[in-house]
């Protein structure tokens, strides 16, 4: 969003609302780009006072922005000749999940669509047949992620993480062997209110709830972080220190293996997929928006994440912290790589990585 500011208003106004609305918590950010070039010919008084407005303006812009050394940026960019204040996107609260307002059915499956805009559909198949059934979600020109969902009729949370969009969402039930037959399916149009809400919640690729052991540790953890960035090196930092690669696991997972995430905070040990969930459940639970990315390390299946940060925004490749900036978060090479340098090379090299899927 851009936000032009006249001159005359600029004065006038003292950019004094924006000066207020920026004073919260953390470091302004103001980055000049370009030269600015002033041909204002001082030929008359006329132009000479032009020349002292504009002057004027930019020194008040510049002060409005630099007027508290902890304020929180904020989604705005003022632009008067030539000069601009970024500011980044604000992380957005999220809302109690809502159940049963709107539903789409039929006597085998149920998808509820009634926290769409947090971008998350809540599905259960109540067929009431013990077989293999399969969840399908397909944005319209993108990828289709597939799903095991429970013949239970337990409700379970899928993230729609394509962004906005045409949805497709199918229920399958198994027929015989590999083949499968819709048993239900709904089309919707996604409007997020934020772009970021989808990797803000639970779902069942990262599942936990506000008593989960996992949250309470990720709390524990937050507590002595100022910002998010302290909050995301301290849950970092315990996920490298403190967990081992479960290569046994590794040789051969469970068919639709999804992680238990107490299960793993209690073993202290995992494979890829369970280092990237548990630290995504821990950094959301803590209001920082995560990816579950599922990929390709090199040539190995892999998983890993990538962290929204406010003030600064997505990082998508993060490592550690050097006081100014992250590399690509990959916690289940760090902890192995026991701080080898060769490992670090590697794993903050963006090109060894290819997404498949965000989750």
């Amino acid at each position: 969003m851009i936000k032009t500011v006249s001159v005359r208003r600029a004065i006038h106004r003292g950019m004094a609302a924006d000066a207020a609305a920026w004073r919260g918590a953390a470091p302004v950010r103001v980055l000049v780009k370009g030269v600015i070039s002033m041909k204002i010919k001082c030929n008359s008084f006329f132009m000479w006072q032009k020349r002292r407005l504009v002057l004027l303006a930019l020194f008040l812009v510049l002060c409005a922005a630099l007027a508290d050394a902890a304020c929180t940026l904020v989604p705005v960019r003022y632009s008067i000749e030539g000069i601009f204040v970024h500011a980044a996107q604000k992380i957005p609260s999220t809302m109690p999940q809502v159940t049963g307002v709107d539903e789409h059915k039929n006597d085998k499956a149920v998808i509820d669509t009634s926290n769409l805009a947090e971008g998350y559909v809540i599905v259960k198949y109540i067929g009431g047949r013990s077989i293999p059934i399969k969840l399908q979600i397909t944005k319209s020109g993108g990828a289709t992620y597939t799903y095991d969902l429970s013949s239970s009729g337990a409700a379970e949370i899928f993230p729609l993480s394509e962004g906005d969009g045409e949805y497709t969402v199918n229920v399958f039930e198994n027929v015989q062997g590999n083949k499968y037959a819709l048993a239900y399916g709904h089309t919707l149009s996604l409007k997020l209110r934020d772009s970021s809400l989808p990797f803000m919640y639970t779902n069942q690729y990262v599942n936990y709830s506000p008593g989960s052991a996992a949250v309470q540790e990720a709390a524990s953890l937050a507590a002595g972080g100022a910002n998010d960035f302290q909050k995301l090196e301290k849950i970092y930092d315990f996920v490298v220190k403190n967990f081992t690669y479960d290569y046994e696991l590794a040789k051969n997972p469970p068919t639709g293996y999804i992680p238990n995430l107490d299960a793993v905070l209690a073993a202290k040990k995992g494979i890829c997929f369970d280092y990237a969930s548990l630290a995504c459940a821990m950094l959301r639970s803590q209001g920082i928006p995560s990816k579950l990315v599922i990929g390709y390390a090199g040539t190995a299946y892999h998983a890993w994440i990538n962290v929204f940060v406010e003030n600064v925004g997505w990082i998508e490749k993060v490592i550690y912290f050097d006081g100014e900036k992250f590399t690509l978060l990959d916690p289940t090479f760090a902890s192995s790589a026991n701080s080898s340098p060769e490992v670090y090379k590697y794993i903050g090299d963006g090109t060894n990585y290819t997404v498949k899927y965000v989750r």
